[in-house]
């Protein structure tokens, strides 16, 4: 989702005639787009705030958006100097009027605003993270309210834009040429518009999986979503994979714990009963649906046999991939109020535990590759290897291969001869 703000502002910025540069040095105004899903970032953020302050004292204005943002308000120029301004998550529409009123006032300013009706949801391909795949939101906020996380304090209340709305902007992206789509949100299968309108002609158990048929339908080439939320997980997803092929063969399916106890603590509202039966529903499908997930080890009250519990899941699972952290206390979130009582060390421990397990099973995974045909969408020159190209497939694995740049963008079948850490390797067919 951040990503996706950051490409919305700079399209938005460009188009009210700012100059956009990637050199520091030239730049009259700093953004930074803020996380605050864990502490780390919000640390990252002060101190980059220092360095630009100390190279550059006062000539430029800094501003802080995102989640940081809008969670800290005003304390934000109480806690770090150099702050010029501060963009809530639903105001970065109006980020060019903060950006005119700083130099105009050369006073602080802030927008903690809701976001306006005519909000333009659309960017353009050069201010894309990828000028080939687009993230389009569908839904933003959370009604969830697990334990542990800020997101619904941070991005407020689930809503989820109109199909209509959601269908237009496919068809501009696939006109853009784009060739592969996100549909996202915090809780992408919690879709729920406040009409029918554009899904009538669509059947399903969801209004996501009638919105997965309607996109679909549409012929774009891939279409991919994440994240989904367990309780929503309904088993018509996975049939509407299976019924049309642009409808690509990733789920990202974040459990947390393998623990009822702990995810009774999480207060996340499914059991693991019921988390395998939606890992059922997935792996028995007929076209290999590639899972991944997140993990929090170390959350309070968390024991040895929880963390055993959660090994025990990731064996029935084998996940294809897993975003694994250690827990930290989020102020303001009914957790922070909890005694955090598993020691930095035992976090540490269980984390590099289940890393081994984790990069394990991913390399069983990627091997299983290892001699078959995967369709490949060429996205960019490989950042570490001369005269390589690098794209996903539909399961959302990375691969490397020899080709010009003239591939750029197009849809290729990859052989696939190798397989390393993080990245399958092949020749063009």
């Amino acid at each position: 989702m951040n990503v996706s703000d950051s490409e919305r502002v700079a399209t938005l910025l460009e188009a009210d005639g700012f100059e956009l540069t990637s050199d520091e040095l030239l730049a009259d105004v700093v953004i930074l787009n803020t996380c605050s899903v864990r502490e780390k970032a919000e640390h990252k953020l002060f101190t980059r705030i220092g360095q630009l302050k100390k190279n550059y004292a006062d000539e430029k204005k800094v501003g802080v958006m995102g989640c940081v943002a809008q969670l800290e308000g005003e304390t934000l120029f109480d806690q770090q100097r150099g702050i010029d301004f501060v963009i809530g998550t639903q105001a970065v529409g109006r980020v060019s009027e903060a950006i005119d009123k700083v130099f105009a006032k050369d006073e602080n300013f802030i927008d903690l605003g809701v976001r306006e009706d005519e909000y333009d949801w659309s960017t353009t391909p050069r201010r894309r993270h990828n000028e080939f795949v687009a993230f389009l939101p569908i839904i933003e906020g959370c009604n969830k309210f697990c334990t542990y996380c800020i997101v619904p304090f941070a991005r407020g209340r689930e809503k989820s834009l109109s199909a209509e709305e959601i269908i237009k902007q496919v068809e501009k992206l696939r006109s853009e040429g784009v060739r592969e789509i996100h549909l996202i949100g915090q809780n992408v299968n919690s879709y729920r518009p406040q009409s029918v309108a554009g899904l009538e002609n669509f059947a399903g158990a969801t209004a996501f999986s009638r919105l997965l048929r309607a996109v679909a339908a549409t012929g774009f080439e891939r279409i991919k979503f994440a994240t989904s939320f367990p309780r929503d997980f309904h088993p018509d997803i996975v049939r509407a994979l299976d019924e049309y092929e642009n409808l690509c063969n990733w789920v990202h399916l974040p459990v947390q714990s393998g623990s009822d106890k702990i995810l009774r603590a999480m207060r996340r509202g499914h059991t693991i009963e019921n988390y395998k039966k939606r890992i059922d529903a997935i792996r028995n499908s007929p076209r290999k649906i590639a899972l991944s997930t997140d993990i929090i080890v170390g959350f309070p009250t968390e024991t040895d046999e929880d963390f055993q519990a959660t090994l025990d899941l990731f064996e029935y699972c084998e996940f294809d991939s897993s975003y694994i952290f250690k827990y930290s206390p989020r102020p303001g979130t009914p957790a922070a109020a909890l005694e955090d009582d598993v020691s930095e060390a035992v976090k540490k421990s269980r984390f590099f535990e289940l890393e081994k397990v984790m990069r394990f099973q991913q390399q069983k995974a990627f091997a299983k590759n290892v001699g078959g045909v995967l369709s490949v969408l060429v996205e960019k020159i490989s950042d570490k290897q001369s005269g390589q190209l690098s794209g996903h497939t539909t399961c959302q694995k990375v691969v490397n291969f020899k080709g010009g740049d003239w591939m750029l963008g197009k849809i290729v079948r990859v052989k696939i001869t190798e397989s390393k850490r993080n990245t399958l390797f092949g020749e063009i067919l």
